[in-house]
């Protein structure tokens, strides 16, 4: 798990510094709302195009190189930021992070299965979550201060931090061959009769479904905070409150969830996820400015909402299939997590473009309220993982 979280942590603090930097630095370019929407659109897009190639690439290539690479992609490009703020340039070096970004995500949430039995798997997840978490913690509400405070290259240096991960990602991989030798990366394309493929995609579904609406509505807040909050301290301190309730969430929710199931919590932060939203709506709708204290009680609620599901949900996933399917898990929960971030910044843009940001935020709040029957399902039955019994939950 050591190599992990520094890989992790190393991969996500150029993905997070970048997120809200790079929109504004195509902002400074002269893009619209909607055209800085699509620069995490587009990072994202070919985060969820690469992270269905992942399971293959790794059975053919092995974990070293794909994760080397895949770290290479993600951190040279944010330096190339600097030589030019049009729109063009900024997509096309986003599409290429975003491949490096799919292939750390899959690879993580994938190596966290492979290391950790069922019987801890929440609490090892919680705690790859806080290497996830910790970078947007930081690094998110800091980023647009550090180019706008000390210079965009700034900030496009410090994206090059992936590249630090490397050694660290080579002993992850040496550990995975010691450790889960009978793991085979890519197995899942591989019949099995007790849980073909077919059978683990509809499992999988439901949690992806989930997870893609409560990624929509933290993505666009993500996104937007920056651009349609006036105080750049309000905005900061409105990001550093979500990241620490999405950190703090997705770290203990795992260990609530090893004990008493992951489903009875997924319930009441599904309708939450649409209180929250509706509350950001409200707390910006007002033509004289941000209502400051509603606007961080929403953002704290934002962040518990992103950081449970996502712990919950990637749980689910990986109980609802045999050990052979874990890295399909992965790369479908990544996808989920990855498109619905996508569709926040793209869709949101494009509405609060046409309208406003409180109404493209109303409709976030109205899809996460819609997904409530899915929530309220119960998990259909997987065959027991390889490593342990099945159990409740």
């Amino acid at each position: 798990m050591a190599p992990l979280v520094v890989m992790t942590t190393a991969g996500f603090s150029s993905y997070a510094l970048l997120l809200t930097v790079a929109p504004l630095w195509a902002v400074q370019g002269g893009a619209t709302t909607a055209g800085s929407g699509l620069v995490n659109g587009v990072l994202l897009l070919f985060t969820v195009l690469t992270q269905l190639l992942v399971p293959r690439a790794l059975r053919r290539f092995g974990w070293a190189r794909v994760l080397t690479v895949g770290l290479v992609l993600l951190g040279v490009p944010g330096v190339l930021f600097s030589l030019s703020d049009e729109l063009g340039v900024i997509l096309a070096l986003s599409a290429v992070r975003g491949m490096g970004f799919g292939v750390l995500t899959v690879t993580g949430s994938a190596a966290v299965a492979a290391l950790v039995g069922a019987e801890r798997r929440g609490e090892a997840i919680g705690a790859y979550g806080l290497a996830v978490a910790a970078p947007n913690l930081v690094l998110l509400p800091a980023g647009p201060w550090i180019a706008e405070s000390l210079g965009y290259w700034v900030a496009f240096v410090l994206s090059a931090l992936p590249l630090a991960g490397i050694p660290a990602a080579l002993r992850l991989a040496s550990a995975l061959r010691l450790q889960a030798p009978d793991l085979h990366p890519g197995d899942e394309g591989l019949p099995d009769p007790g849980d073909p493929v077919s059978a683990a995609y509809r499992r999988l579904l439901r949690p992806m479904l989930l997870l893609l609406v409560v990624t929509l509505a933290g993505g666009a807040v993500i996104t937007f905070t920056p651009q349609m909050i006036d105080s750049a301290s309000v905005a900061a301190g409105g990001l550093l409150l979500m990241g620490l309730s999405a950190a703090i969430s997705r770290w203990r929710f795992g260990v609530f969830a090893d004990r008493y199931g992951a489903q009875r919590f997924v319930v009441p932060l599904v309708p939450l996820t649409g209180a929250a939203m509706a509350l950001v709506s409200w707390s910006v709708a007002d033509t004289d400015g941000v209502r400051v204290g509603s606007f961080l009680v929403a953002m704290l609620l934002v962040g518990v909402c992103y950081g449970g599901l996502q712990n919950l949900t990637l749980l689910i996933s990986f109980s609802a299939v045999s050990r052979r399917h874990h890295n399909l898990a992965s790369a479908v929960w990544n996808v989920g997590f990855d498109a619905g971030t996508a569709l926040g910044s793209v869709a949101v843009g494009v509405i609060a473009e046409v309208t406003s940001f409180a109404t493209a935020f109303l409709v976030a709040a109205a899809l996460a309220v819609a997904t409530l029957p899915l929530a309220l399902l119960r998990p259909a039955d997987a065959p027991p993982p390889a490593d342990a019994p099945q159990r409740a939950g």
